[in-house]
């Protein structure tokens, strides 16, 4: 549904984006991962023609992006894209006569959507009025209203608190069950191992690494992490070398890369004598493989 190939940008002397490229399947999640200033937002620009690429190719449906394929996309901003001023249903009406939704069409769609986000009670509710949860429901109703075959969705639940984000968690499952394509950027790791089928991570203006979660944990050399604190490092790492084991230290807190699955009272026991002030562990996550790829490339 969404083919990219070799994309370059540049602007001044700065190269954005250099020989990116990814495709996403039809109906699935596709997870774009990336530090701030890795090209994410020129990517979604390019996509979304607002932005002319220096060289490649971007393709929706088959279809070189052009003015033509913007029928074919639709998309929630990071930043809330609605008419605070008017209600949850007015905003719909509005934005599909602006996306040419032909006029018989337009209730019936809008009351789909209103229903499909739950937004019943609250159709008549000017935006300003509503919390920043209810807010994104709307921000990504708005992007539907057209019926758009591919769905960006930038940051969508920046700011949100735990109940609303899995609130939203759950609708942004429920579009993925009805064939449409969705393209996910995020910076919540935890969103993107939930919601997506496939993850690219985007690092210096190209996909540094790919795959489904269980393909992309192999990129860290361990079967599972203990995360330990400790008074004394050298010693420590000493008995690390010994072992061979690798370690890192993944945001700020030293990981140790076990070969193996271990008991926590194996991995006591290997480092005895070693001043441990607390010790952990868990399975390879998204979050090892992220700090693992951007670390590596930086």
């Amino acid at each position: 549904m969404i083919d990219v190939t070799n994309l370059c940008k540049s602007f001044g002397d700065k190269r954005v984006l250099d020989g990116l490229s990814f495709s996403v399947e039809q109906g699935s999640v596709f997870g774009l991962l990336g530090p701030n200033g890795s090209g994410k937002t020129t990517t979604i620009n390019i996509l979304c023609n607002l932005l002319d690429a220096d060289a490649g190719t971007a393709a929706i449906s088959g279809h070189h992006i052009s003015q033509n394929t913007r029928s074919a996309m639709g998309v929630a901003p990071q930043e809330i894209a609605l008419y605070k001023d008017l209600t949850c249903r007015e905003n719909l009406f509005f934005f599909a006569r602006i996306y040419g939704v032909p006029t018989s069409r337009i209730s019936g769609q809008c009351d789909a959507l209103i229903q499909t986000f739950k937004l019943e009670d609250y159709a008549n509710t000017p935006v300003s009025k509503l919390s920043g949860g209810w807010q994104r429901r709307v921000n990504m109703a708005v992007a539907l209203v057209h019926s758009p075959t591919t769905l960006i969705l930038d940051e969508p639940t920046a700011g949100l608190d735990i109940e609303a984000r899995y609130e939203i968690w759950e609708l942004i499952a429920t579009l993925s069950d009805t064939n449409v394509t969705i393209l996910l950027t995020t910076h919540q790791l935890e969103e993107a191992e939930k919601l997506c089928s496939r993850i690219g991570i985007l690092n210096r203006g190209k996909i540094t690494a790919e795959g489904t979660i269980t393909e992309l944990r192999k990129m860290v050399p361990a079967q599972q992490i203990a995360q330990v604190e400790t008074g004394d490092a050298n010693v420590l790492y000493e008995r690390l070398t010994a072992l061979g084991w690798e370690y890192r230290t993944y945001g700020g807190r030293l990981s140790l890369l076990l070969p193996e699955q271990f008991t926590l009272n194996k991995v006591i026991a290997d480092l005895d004598g070693i001043p441990l002030t607390s010790i952990s562990l868990m399975p390879v996550g998204l979050e090892h493989v992220y700090l693992e790829v951007t670390n590596a490339t930086c």
